[in-house]
């Protein structure tokens, strides 16, 4: 039986397809986020690319950082065009 669960975050492929244009492994990127204060293991970048992991608004921010990229730049295209339709 297929579990139909909802991802944990919105932002896991993203990080995981900018990681990769960078060129780092998933162990790579965790001790640059170490090396930034954020105290993170591969197996937690595992479960956050895999949406199975919720990621905190601080830790955003780091990620992103870590990245070189804007928060709003790790949200999925389908994501910023639905938020960004004018309230009625």
């Amino acid at each position: 039986m297929a579990r139909n669960r909802k991802p944990a975050n919105l932002v896991g492929k993203e990080i995981q397809k900018r990681r990769y244009q960078i060129g780092l492994t998933q162990e790579q990127f965790a001790s640059r986020c170490q090396l930034q204060g954020f105290d993170i293991s591969r197996g937690t970048v595992s479960q956050i690319e895999a949406q199975i992991r919720c990621v905190s608004d601080s830790e955003l921010f780091l990620l992103a950082s870590v990245l070189g990229v804007s928060t709003e730049d790790l949200y999925p295209a389908s994501f910023k065009k639905t938020s960004r339709q004018p309230s009625k």
